[in-house]
C-alpha cells in the first residue's frame, strides 16, 4: 500500500513537473512566437485595393481601371443565404467557436505527426483572415502556430460579423475578382443581393480553390462542389427540402462579365485617368477613387451616335473600298472554322463582320458571328459603288454582284429604316413604324470629333473624340491640331464690332492683292464662288462667308489689335499668325480651343474654363475635390463661406462660385449672337432649319482643299462643336464643306440634346437699337422703301443719314464656306 502510495507521488510531482515545463514552454513559445506579430488593430482600419471608377454627372459608370476588382460590402449586406454558404463550406461553427476549431486542429496535428505534412488545414475562418492579411501560405507549424495566435487576438478586438465581413471582402476568387460583390458581378452580372442561393453557393466554394472550383474554366468541378456545399446547407437546416432541391437542379449560368459600363465615354475616361495619374501615380488603381465627371450620359450617347452615323454617311457618299479580305470557296464550306475566324474580328463600335455566302440578283446574304444568317435588301447596299478618289467612283449598281463575291468579308449594321408613307384613302396617309434592317457599310477611314459644353460654366457634357475609341484611342478633340477655316470669322468680326463697326458697316469685296518679298509670287486670295460682289454689309458678309471682306477687317481693324482681342477669347497671340491669313483662319487650333471661344459668344461675353470633374470621392465616400468653375452669373454676388457675411442689394442673387470674368462687352456680345443668327436662318447652315429653333447661332468652316469641315454652334445653354477630316490631312473631297460633312452631325446632336428644352435666345442689351435702314447702303431707310429691313447699332453707332430712293437689292446671294 505504502509501495503505491508512493507510486501516486512520483506520478503526481512528476505530473505537476510536466505540467510547469509544458506551461513554460509554452509561455516561451508563445513570448517567441508573438514577440514579432502584427498588431490586429489596424484591421478596423484596414483599406482594401480597389480600382479607380470613373462616373457620368449622373452616377453612370464610364470606367474603370485597376487589376483587382473589387467592391467592399458590409456585413448588412450580405445576403444570409451567403453567410450560411460560406459558413457550410468553410467554418459551420464559426459564431460559437473563440476563432480555434480544437476538433479541426487536432486533425491537421495528427496529420503532420504522421506525415510530416498539413493535408486539410482545419483553418476556421477567423484563421484564414490571419493568414490572408498577415502571414505567407506557407504550410509549416511555426506559421500554423503564429495563425492561431493571431486568431485569437483578432476575435478579441473584432466581431463576429466585423470578421466575416472582412474575410469576405479579402478573398481572391477568380477571374481578377477579390471580394464576394465583384465576384458576383464577374461571374453573373448582377448584384450579390440579386443572386440566389445555387449562385451563392458556387461562390461560397471558390476560397478553397479559385483555380480549381471555378464555373467558367471548370464548370464539372464546380458544379460538384456548389451541391456538395448546398447538401451542407440542407444538413445544417440552412434551407428546407424545396429549396434544397431547386437549387441542387439549377443550371450553371455563371459566364466572364466585364465592368458594368454604362456609357461609353472612353476619350472623357482616359482623359480624366490620364489628369489624375500625374497627381497620385500607381495608387490611382488601388486606392478606390470614386471620379464623378461633368458628362451627361444621356448627351454622351446622343454625341456618339451623331458623330459615328455622320462618319458613316460621308464614307457611304464616296463610294465602297471592297471587302477587308476574301474566303475561299473551301473555307466557306467549314462553316464550324469560318466561325471562328469570324469571332476573331472585332466589331468596331456596333459595326460587326460578316461573310457574303450567298447572292441573288438585288441583294446579298451573309453569315454573321452568331451563326446567323441575314438579308441584305437593296436600299441598304447600293450605295456601294467602287470608290476610285474623294471625288470619283464607279458606276451606279445594277446587280448586287458589280459589287461583291460570295466570301467576301464586309460590315454591317443594324439601323432603323426610315418610316415610309402609305395611302390610306384618297387624302389621308399612314406612315408605316419604324423597322430594323441590316445595313451594308464600312469602318469609315475619316475622322471627327464632337465637343459639347455649358457655356454658363464651362463644363463638358459630352465628348467623342473620334469614331470610335478602341480602334484608335487618339482624341481629336484635345489633341487634333487643325486650321479652322472660317470657323474662326465670329472672333474676327467681333473684334471689329468692339471697334466701332457695325452690322450694317460697308466693306468693298473687291479683289485684293498683297506683295510679299520672302513669296515667289503675290498672294491674291479670293472667294470660293471666284465672284467679287462689292460693297457688302458686315452682317451679310458673315452668313454668306465671304472671303474677301474678312480680310479687310482684318487689315483695317489691324493685326496686332485683333491679335490682342482675340487673347480674350482664349487664344494664344503668339501662337496665331502675324498676318493677313489669319482671317481666313490659317490658325492651328484643336476643336477644344475653338469651343471654349464660342462658348464666350453664346453666354454674352464671359470666359469660361472647359472642365470635366466635377468631384472625386475616396473609397469611403469622403469629397477629397469639388470643382468650383468660374461661372456666368450676371448680376450676381460672390460670397465667400470661408468669410464673414457680406451686404448684398434687394433682390440680387449669390453664389459660392467665382464669378467668371467679362471679355466682351454686352453690346459686342449681343449683336455678333445675333449676326450669327442669320447664318443660319440664310447662310451657310441653312440645313439647321430643320431644328425649328429661333434661338441657334453658329458658324461653318472649311479649309484649303476641303481638307477640314467644321461647325460651331450653340444658343445661350448649349455651345456644340464638329470637326471632319483626315488624320493625315487630305481633301475630304471638292462638294464636302463645313456645311455638308460637320453640320449634319451637329443638327442631329443638336435636335436630341434640345429636345423640350425652351429657347434661350438673347434679348438686347441697353444701349441697343432697332434701325430701319437700306441695305445697299446701311444708311436710314427711305419713307416707304420696299426692301428695308430692321438692324441692330448701339445707340451712338446707329445712322442718322437717310439713304438715297433707290429699291435695288444688293447683289450676289450666293454664299461660301472656304478657308
Amino acid at each position: 500500500m505504502r509501495a503505491i502510495k508512493k507510486l501516486f507521488k512520483y506520478l503526481f510531482a512528476f505530473g505537476v513537473v510536466a505540467a510547469l515545463l509544458g506551461a513554460a514552454g509554452g509561455f516561451v513559445a508563445y513570448q517567441h512566437f508573438s514577440k514579432d506579430l502584427p498588431e490586429v488593430g489596424t484591421l478596423r482600419d484596414i483599406k482594401f485595393q480597389t480600382p479607380l471608377r470613373i462616373y457620368s454627372k449622373d452616377e453612370k459608370l464610364i470606367a474603370e481601371y485597376g487589376e483587382n476588382k473589387r467592391t467592399p460590402v458590409s456585413y448588412e449586406q450580405i445576403p444570409t443565404n451567403f453567410v450560411h454558404a460560406l459558413l457550410a463550406a468553410e467554418d459551420s461553427r464559426f459564431f460559437e467557436h473563440n476563432g480555434i476549431d480544437i476538433k479541426g486542429l487536432a486533425r491537421a496535428a495528427y496529420q503532420l505527426a504522421s506525415s510530416g505534412k498539413i493535408k486539410s488545414g482545419g483553418s476556421t475562418i477567423t484563421m484564414q483572415l490571419a493568414k490572408n492579411f498577415f502571414l505567407t501560405r506557407e504550410r509549416t507549424f511555426d506559421r500554423k502556430f503564429r495563425e492561431i495566435l493571431l486568431s485569437l487576438r483578432i476575435e478579441q478586438e473584432l466581431s463576429k460579423e466585423e470578421i466575416f465581413a472582412l474575410y469576405v471582402n479579402k478573398i481572391f476568387l477568380g477571374h481578377r475578382a477579390y471580394g464576394i460583390q465583384a465576384a458576383a458581378n464577374v461571374y453573373y452580372g448582377q448584384d450579390l443581393s440579386e443572386l440566389s442561393i445555387a449562385q451563392l453557393a458556387m461562390i461560397a466554394g471558390l476560397p478553397k480553390a479559385p483555380s480549381a472550383n471555378n464555373p467558367i474554366s471548370n464548370p464539372k468541378r464546380a458544379l460538384e462542389r456548389r451541391n456538395w456545399i448546398l447538401k451542407r446547407m440542407h444538413t445544417l437546416s440552412f434551407i428546407d427540402d424545396q429549396q434544397y432541391e431547386d437549387a441542387r437542379t439549377e443550371e450553371l449560368s455563371a459566364y466572364r462579365h466585364g465592368a458594368d459600363i454604362e456609357v461609353d465615354a472612353q476619350y472623357i475616361a482616359e482623359m480624366v485617368r490620364s489628369k489624375l495619374f500625374s497627381e497620385y501615380g500607381e495608387s490611382l488603381y488601388t486606392d478606390g477613387y470614386r471620379v464623378y465627371t461633368t458628362v451627361k450620359s444621356d448627351l454622351q450617347t446622343t454625341a456618339n451616335h451623331a458623330l459615328q452615323q455622320g462618319l458613316l454617311a460621308y464614307t457611304e457618299r464616296h463610294g465602297y473600298r471592297g471587302p477587308e479580305k476574301s474566303f475561299s470557296e473551301a473555307e466557306r464550306q467549314d462553316e464550324e472554322n469560318l466561325l471562328k475566324t469570324l469571332n476573331k474580328i472585332g466589331n468596331v463600335s456596333d459595326i460587326e463582320p460578316a461573310v457574303v455566302v450567298s447572292l441573288q440578283d438585288k441583294n446579298i446574304e451573309v453569315l454573321r458571328k452568331t451563326g446567323d444568317r441575314v438579308t441584305i435588301n437593296w436600299e441598304q447596299l447600293s450605295w456601294a459603288r467602287e470608290y476610285k478618289s474623294a471625288n470619283r467612283q464607279g458606276a451606279k449598281l445594277k446587280k448586287a454582284a458589280d459589287a461583291f463575291k460570295l466570301g467576301d468579308l464586309v460590315r454591317i449594321q443594324l439601323r432603323t429604316a426610315e418610316a415610309k408613307k402609305t395611302k390610306k384613302k384618297a387624302k389621308d396617309t399612314a406612315t408605316e413604324a419604324p423597322q430594323q434592317v441590316w445595313h451594308l457599310t464600312q469602318v469609315p477611314s475619316v475622322q471627327g470629333g464632337l465637343i459639347s459644353i455649358n457655356p454658363k460654366d464651362g463644363a463638358i457634357v459630352s465628348l467623342v473624340g473620334g469614331f470610335n475609341f478602341h480602334h484608335n484611342k487618339f482624341n481629336r478633340v484635345t489633341q487634333a491640331i487643325r486650321q479652322p477655316g472660317s470657323n474662326i470669322k465670329p472672333f474676327i468680326y467681333t473684334a471689329a464690332l468692339a471697334n466701332g463697326y457695325t452690322p450694317a458697316t460697308l466693306i468693298n469685296d473687291a479683289p485684293v492683292v498683297f506683295h510679299d518679298d520672302q513669296l515667289e509670287s503675290n498672294w491674291r486670295p479670293e472667294n470660293y464662288s471666284k465672284k467679287f460682289y462689292g460693297p457688302t454689309r458686315l452682317r451679310e458678309a458673315l452668313f454668306k462667308s465671304r472671303n474677301l471682306v474678312s480680310i479687310r477687317i482684318l487689315r483695317q481693324v489691324g493685326i496686332r489689335n485683333t491679335l490682342s482681342y482675340l487673347e480674350n477669347f482664349g487664344f494664344d497671340k503668339d501662337k496665331l499668325p502675324h498676318n493677313l491669313s489669319l482671317s481666313l483662319g490659317s490658325a492651328d487650333m484643336t476643336p477644344l480651343q475653338v469651343v471654349q471661344g464660342y462658348a464666350i459668344l453664346a453666354n454674352g461675353g464671359y470666359r469660361v474654363s472647359p472642365h470635366f470633374i466635377e468631384r472625386i470621392e475616396d473609397s469611403e465616400g469622403n469629397l477629397i475635390y469639388q470643382a468650383k468653375p468660374v461661372t456666368v452669373c450676371e448680376d450676381c454676388q460672390f460670397i465667400d463661406p470661408e468669410q464673414p457675411p457680406v451686404v448684398t442689394l434687394p433682390g440680387q442673387q449669390i453664389t459660392s462660385l467665382p464669378l467668371a470674368e467679362r471679355k466682351v462687352d454686352k453690346q459686342s456680345s449681343y449683336l455678333i449672337y445675333n449676326m450669327m443668327q442669320d447664318v443660319i436662318k440664310r447662310g451657310t447652315a441653312r440645313r439647321a432649319l430643320v431644328l425649328k429653333r429661333n434661338d441657334l447661332a453658329g458658324k461653318t468652316g472649311t479649309t484649303n482643299d476641303q481638307k477640314d469641315a467644321w461647325f460651331s454652334g450653340f444658343n445661350r445653354n448649349l455651345t456644340t462643336t464638329v470637326w471632319v477630316g483626315f488624320d493625315q490631312p487630305a481633301t475630304l473631297g471638292r462638294r464636302e464643306f463645313g456645311g455638308t460633312a460637320a453640320l449634319p452631325i451637329w443638327i442631329d446632336y443638336m435636335r436630341i440634346a434640345l429636345k423640350d428644352q425652351p429657347e434661350s435666345a438673347p434679348v438686347p442689351p441697353e444701349g441697343i437699337v432697332s434701325v430701319k435702314i437700306d441695305p445697299k447702303t446701311g444708311l436710314l431707310a427711305t419713307p416707304g422703301q420696299s426692301n428695308a429691313l430692321f438692324e441692330y447699332f448701339r445707340e451712338d453707332d446707329a445712322p442718322t443719314e437717310m439713304a438715297a430712293q433707290s429699291d435695288k437689292q444688293q447683289g450676289g446671294s450666293e454664299t461660301e464656306d472656304i478657308f
